[in-house]
């Protein structure tokens, strides 16, 4: 998520994070520039409203890639996207979050209503923390997107990320 800096630094950044992100265990999805996902030979991209459009992103990356589409607060938006074969579709922001001011925002009723009306997974954004997590992922979000609330957790990094998952699996055995 490198918004002010040259494709050359994204690539070059890019180019030493996948390996990392990879045998992590982990997809190395690259936000907004699907070109720069294929020059990487990333795992897929994630496209926003305003960046390239999903077929963009899918000439770009190919049928065995990952291509996510956000579609803030829009079923409408999000059943283009899963007709035309997103692999996830993207709800938020949820709550307020520095990573930028956010234009739309999405109730976790719109989780519930994705989950039982459609199949293509769905991925909550925007704010979330691990003390805010648990009414999206009871609303039915497949995966949460999160920035601060896992760099920024007062335990670090791989705490947060093991409360997370202590959170789904939590909700996947209830």
């Amino acid at each position: 998520r490198l918004k002010d800096v040259s494709d050359a630094e994204v690539l070059r950044i890019g180019a030493a994070l996948k390996p990392i992100v990879q045998d992590a265990g982990a997809a190395f999805i690259v936000n907004d520039r699907p070109d720069l996902a294929a020059k990487l030979d990333a795992d897929g991209a994630h496209v926003g409203q305003s960046d390239a459009s999903y077929a963009q992103a899918r000439a770009a990356l190919g049928r065995e890639r990952i291509v996510g589409v956000t579609c803030h607060n829009s079923r409408h938006l999000a059943m283009e996207a899963a007709e035309a074969g997103a692999d996830y579709v993207a709800f938020g922001a949820f709550y307020p979050t520095g990573t930028k001011e956010p234009l739309h925002w999405a109730e976790p009723e719109i989780l519930e209503i994705w989950s039982e009306i459609a199949e293509t997974p769905c991925v909550a954004i925007g704010g979330i923390t691990i003390e805010n997590a648990a009414p999206l992922v009871a609303a039915g979000a497949d995966f949460l997107a999160v920035s601060a609330g896992v760099w920024a957790h007062p335990q670090g990094p791989r705490a947060a990320v093991s409360a997370f998952n202590t959170l789904f699996d939590a909700h996947a055995s209830a």
